[in-house]
């Protein structure tokens, strides 16, 4: 059984859960108080959720996650056989998590400090606006991210990108919010909100 430490509304844990319900794997879900991250830490020594516990093996870090249950459940498959495609699945991943992120961050991080530079916070929405174009064009003629099943691309950046259409009106973290207010769909995004729609729908394992 995999045991996964996680928080309400964490955006990397539902990462982890669709991962897991697409390959249909069990897992404990072990919730952690956001404000007591010390149980987080005795696992893991670092206190950012989700961690995975595979048989006494910890993993943190949610594409290390994703990895690791490839890895140990290849069927079905979150990343493509042909080596080229799993390549740029790659490239994809990373740009998502070191650059397409780094906007919302910066958003967030001014907003919370305090430090509202209104010129920077509007240059880092225009850059989230942008990317929603490209999203759309990869969505262009199939159903997913990268194909027309669901692969790593998806699990990696749904739970950011769905803010553009939904949100539980429970869940009212401050990044959450940017990711909602600074991506609107305000333009046509017909492939985008399909795709929404399309993830939103499928089951989560946490």
């Amino acid at each position: 059984m995999i045991r996964v430490w996680l928080i309400p509304f964490s955006t990397n844990v539902e990462r982890v859960s669709l991962a897991l319900a697409h390959k249909g794997v069990a897992a404990e879900a072990i919730a952690v108080d956001p404000d007591d991250r010390s149980e987080v830490r005795r696992v893991s020594g670092q206190e950012f959720v989700p961690v995975a516990d595979f048989d006494g093996e910890i993993v943190a870090d949610s594409p290390a996650i994703l990895h690791r249950i490839e890895e140990l459940h290849p069927d079905p498959p979150l990343w493509p056989a042909d080596r080229a495609r799993r390549a740029e699945l790659e490239v994809f991943i990373d740009w998502f998590n070191r650059v397409w992120k780094v906007a919302p961050n910066a958003i967030a991080e001014a907003i919370e400090g305090g430090a509202h530079d209104q010129f920077a916070i509007d240059a880092h929405a225009a850059e989230m606006r942008a990317a929603l174009g490209a999203f759309e064009a990869l969505l262009d003629g199939r159903q997913y991210l990268f194909g027309d099943a669901l692969s790593a691309a998806d699990c990696i950046a749904f739970p950011f990108l769905k803010y553009a259409a939904v949100r539980d009106p429970a869940d009212d973290e401050l990044f959450h919010r940017i990711l909602e207010d600074y991506q609107r769909l305000e333009t046509a995004h017909p492939n985008l909100e399909a795709w929404i729609d399309r993830v939103n729908r499928l089951p989560r394992a946490l």
